[in-house]
């Protein structure tokens, strides 16, 4: 019912809403040694992030870009004390509002994914970049990666990156985290008109390599303790063969 729901309004709203501009709040944050460090992780958050919610202003801290880059700062210490680890908070673009349809396009992702791909390839050549992204901040990943030379992409919570397959992504490697309890498993993954991001990266056709999440909720994947944030600290540091599997 609720997939029925949801493609009828979609439909309906095809013949009358423009999608206006957006007009937010930029916040790139780095936690720990950036000139020191041979990893870097850069965190890109998904809807309803602003410079009031970028380190605060939620119930749970680590669904914050910032709290959840101190979250996989803390976790990699734990597994290496001597990682030279820097997590970057990236709000670099115009997150959209969840209640909006902007959330259902890929306008705000798109800007996203050229600003994005610029930070990655100007301001952290010559390191190791790991991307982890989360819900629609996994669309403006989806259009950052190609010829930006990140190693790992790690899409978590995500409603689809705007491609059809993996192979599209260029040579990064793609991992892909869906908790048994995130309502994004119940939202449709399709394209109708601008609306929409493509099929299910979690689909075993797409060709992602999955990591475990055990049940996470939607909000959960940068908890403290969960086998989500270890393996996406893991995928950080370059520490594939560690992964434990979706």
């Amino acid at each position: 019912m609720f997939r029925r729901t949801l493609v009828v309004a979609v439909a309906t709203a095809l013949a009358y809403v423009t999608v206006p501009p957006p007009v937010g709040d930029r916040v790139v944050r780095v936690y720990g040694d950036l000139a020191a460090a041979e990893y870097v992780a850069v965190i890109v958050p998904g809807a309803d992030t602003t410079a009031a919610t970028f380190d605060g202003g939620r119930a749970k801290r680590y669904n914050t870009p910032g709290g959840g880059a101190r979250a996989v700062l803390a976790e990699a210490r734990a597994l290496d004390p001597g990682a030279r680890l820097a997590v970057v908070a990236w709000l670099g673009y115009d997150s959209p509002a969840m209640l909006s349809l902007r959330v259902m396009t890929g306008g705000a992702a798109e800007r996203g994914a050229v600003e994005l791909r610029r930070y990655v390839t100007e301001a952290l050549g010559g390191k190791r970049v790991s991307l982890l992204c989360h819900s629609y901040g996994s669309v403006v990943c989806g259009g950052a990666v190609p010829a930006s030379g990140v190693a790992d992409t790690a899409v978590f919570g995500s409603p689809g990156l705007g491609v059809s397959s993996a192979a599209e992504l260029g040579g990064t490697r793609l991992w892909v985290g869906s908790g048994a309890l995130d309502w994004m498993r119940e939202v449709p993954k399709l394209w109708i008109g601008p609306f929409g991001f493509g099929p299910d990266p979690a689909a075993p056709a797409f060709g992602a390599r999955p990591f475990g999440t055990e049940a996470a909720r939607h909000d959960d994947y940068l908890k403290p303790g969960s086998e989500s944030l270890r393996n996406l600290t893991l995928i950080a540091l370059g520490r594939s063969d560690e992964v434990s599997g979706g």
